[in-house]
């Protein structure tokens, strides 16, 4: 028997009406996971019906030396110090060498902010992978990334995205969301761009006809109405630009990491995953980041609101080094029997949702 108040937002979503905050909190605080599933799905199927898109996927952090030292990163290094590392454009190029072999998609490229880079090595690692492989996605650096990158070179955000867009970029990854909450991220990320700046980016890059994808951390410090802040804050920028293509949901993982702590559960992940489908509904795609969640839960969450599994993900480090017990890579033989097992139809895509 469905509880009243989940009833209540059956109905609203069914009809294809929004649900507000305070349903957001309540659907947190119900304990009722196969119910919210069964809402998630009512939108999962109108958005997508029965597909399942993936991509075949490389991704390459070109940095670890980063000079914010989140404290729930375990991924960053200081100059010199042991495991630091910055590549060249010529390395750069060599990690890409083998991508049209393998039918490459998209290049995912984010790494930590090195205040020793220019932004001509930006611009020349653009320029170089895109006149190489023209017919691949450049989805690179994250909402922080350009704003440091327009600090470093004394430029505005609009030049800076104008001229990476010119040599090649395609997208913007979603990371360096976490939670946009002031008093999260003056515990765990003070260094960090506040997320009124990270959605000023994004709308920046939006207006410039550029897309991007969306993300939030969650399971450290942050309440449940922080969550629910949080997408409501991507939803009314939806509303305003129609810029994000997917939203990714990322569990933290503790190990590694100053600020410690526990992990998520395979529970809150669910749900988090399903609430968001809900509360997102002019997202068209509900990202499960198989590498963070796990390979069987990622399958799992295709019951629960998600219609894409990212992609191969080849050399991924950034998750691994905070404790991700998952392979770095998966074939497409794998992605699509991971699919086909739920019963549902993979579907092949590039960053931007073009079909193969």
């Amino acid at each position: 028997m469905m509880e009243g108040l989940l009833s209540e937002i059956y109905e609203k979503v069914k009809v294809g009406e929004r649900i507000s905050r305070e349903e957001g909190i309540k659907l947190f605080h119900s304990n009722d996971l196969l119910t919210i599933a069964e809402i998630a799905n009512l939108v999962r199927q109108r958005l997508n019906g029965n597909n399942v898109y993936y991509i075949i996927n490389l991704h390459i952090n070109y940095t670890n030396v980063c000079q914010n030292k989140c404290s729930f990163c375990a991924y960053s290094r200081d100059e010199g110090a042991n495991g630091a590392f910055t590549l060249t454009i010529d390395q750069i190029m060599e990690k890409a060498a083998g991508c049209r072999q393998m039918g490459v998609r998209e290049i995912h490229i984010v790494g930590g902010l090195n205040p020793k880079l220019p932004f001509e090595y930006y611009l020349e690692m653009l320029k170089r992978l895109h006149l190489a492989f023209p017919e691949i996605c450049l989805q690179a650096f994250t909402a922080v990334e350009i704003y440091h990158i327009a600090q470093t070179a004394n430029l505005g955000i609009e030049e800076v995205l104008t001229q990476l867009k010119e040599v090649g970029l395609s997208s913007i990854p979603g990371g360096g969301a976490e939670v946009f909450s002031s008093r999260v991220r003056n515990q765990i990320c003070p260094k960090k761009i506040d997320g009124r700046t990270w959605l000023k980016v994004m709308e920046t890059a939006h207006n410039l006809r550029i897309k991007s994808n969306a993300t939030m951390l969650y399971g450290h410090i942050e309440t449940i109405e922080e969550r629910v802040d949080h997408l409501l804050a991507l939803r009314e920028l939806q509303d305003k630009t129609k810029g994000f293509k997917s939203f990714i949901p990322l569990p933290y993982h503790p190990t590694n990491t100053e600020l410690g702590g526990e992990g998520t559960t395979g529970y809150e992940d669910l749900k988090t995953l399903a609430i968001s489908r809900i509360l997102l509904d002019n997202f068209a795609h509900i990202k499960a980041f198989w590498i963070m969640l796990g390979i069987k839960l990622a399958q799992i969450s295709l019951s629960f609101g998600v219609d894409d599994l990212d992609g191969t993900v080849f050399e991924e480090k950034i998750a691994h080094s905070a404790g991700a017990q998952t392979p770095q890579a998966l074939t497409v033989q794998q992605i699509k029997r991971l699919i086909i097992e739920t019963g549902r139809l993979p579907v092949e895509r590039d960053t931007l949702y073009n079909l193969y």
